[in-house]
């Protein structure tokens, strides 16, 4: 059996793979117990997409969710997720998250935790340094998603 940081590896691939494509730089990998069922990642920017997130393609790649997988899936993403994508978490059935960084955003965690979903946040160095510098020097496409705090009243 893989361990998470194994598994994870998938997810930051396919941020890497964004990123490489001129995305946003967010991966995610959904496993069944310990088989992959689909890998994807944020294509909003390569789409013209508004809805096109990591988490979001990763779904999308896995196809409508069976009945026997409930509370057998676990979903791995380079980045704690937003609203959308956790609302279609908990509706796709997904029982465990586990998130490469949440330091550049953490939003949806609460919601996630007070519906039971289990929350694993590696911290992983990689990530939050790829991920830093990418929102630092793509401050506005970055704040498309998420509420902008330097436009907050």
């Amino acid at each position: 059996m893989q361990s998470h940081s194994e598994r994870y590896r998938r997810a930051l691939d396919e941020a890497l793979l964004g990123l490489s494509e001129g995305g946003i730089p967010i991966g995610g990998a959904l496993y069944l117990d310990d088989v992959l069922l689909a890998t994807g990642h944020n294509r909003r920017v390569q789409e013209g997409s508004p809805i096109i997130h990591g988490e979001i393609d990763v779904f999308r790649a896995a196809g409508r969710p069976k009945s026997d997988w409930h509370g057998r899936l676990t979903l791995y993403t380079t980045l704690s997720p937003c609203f959308m994508c956790a609302g279609a978490s908990m509706i796709y059935g997904v029982t465990t998250v586990v998130i490469g960084e949440n330091r550049n955003f953490q939003e949806s965690e609460e919601l996630l935790s007070r519906r039971g979903v289990e929350l694993v946040v590696l911290d992983d160095p990689e990530t939050l340094d790829m991920f830093t510098r990418w929102t630092s020097s793509n401050q506005e496409l970055w704040f498309e998603d998420i509420p902008d705090p330097r436009r907050q009243a």
